[in-house]
Parts: C-alpha cells; sequence; structure tokens
C-alpha cells in the first residue's frame, strides 16, 4: 500500500468486522519533534494479549478469506521505515487501540493520501 490512507482503511475495516460499533482515527503531527503519531482505537471485541503480540505477522490471519493479513504489518513496516513504531493495545471484549509512529521529513515517510475521503466510505 503506497498510500498510509489504505492502512488505516484495512485497520479500520478489520475493526469493524470485529464488531466494532465506534472506530477513532487520529492523526497529530509534533513539528518540533518531527514525530506525526496516528492512532485507531475501537470498541471492537479485542485480543487475548498472544494474538496481539502476533497480529504484525503477514501469515496470522482470522479471516476465512485469505490467509494473509496485510493491513498492520504494512502499516507497522511502514512506521519503522521513517525510524518509527508500531503499538497494540487491546482487552478482550472492549477493544483495540493502534497506534503508529512516524518520523517527519524522513525519506520513506509514505503520502497521507486522502484520508477522510477514504474512510467515508466505512
Amino acid at each position: 500500500m503506497q498510500e498510509l490512507s489504505m492502512n488505516v482503511l484495512d485497520v479500520a475495516e478489520n475493526s469493524v468486522a470485529a464488531g466494532a460499533t465506534l472506530v477513532a482515527i487520529t492523526l497529530s503531527i509534533d513539528t518540533a519533534a518531527k514525530r506525526m503519531t496516528l492512532t485507531i482505537t475501537d470498541n471492537g471485541k479485542g485480543m487475548p494479549p498472544e494474538m496481539a503480540a502476533r497480529v504484525t505477522d503477514p501469515f496470522c490471519t482470522t479471516r476465512k478469506t485469505r490467509k494473509v493479513g496485510l493491513g498492520l504489518p504494512f502499516l507497522k513496516m511502514a512506521a519503522e521505515m521513517t525510524g518509527g513504531a508500531l503499538s497494540i493495545e487491546s482487552t478482550v471484549g472492549k477493544g483495540t487501540c493502534v497506534t503508529a509512529w512516524f518520523t517527519l521529513g524522513h525519506i520513506d515517510l509514505a503520502p497521507l493520501g486522502d484520508m477522510s475521503a477514504t474512510v467515508a466510505g466505512l
């Protein structure tokens, strides 16, 4: 995925598929720290710790339609390519929070794309 908005869409679609009725997407930019933070939080069914630890593996998926899950692995890779990172916090029965940090101005920072238009169809 070349635009971050497409990664966000994939993660948000997974949230909805997991029963989330609320998906909050937050993008914050700290120019002084040269850091962009993207947070996707949902109130879906959440994941047990062992699953949350594995979901950035592209061959870990609960989907029946395909044997790979690429949304979180691609988002993690996009963050790490800029010197950033990705973290996942999840509680079964309460939801999940995915946070990705990116270094602003890094040559490998993917374009955001049209975030609002991309997620409007959720």
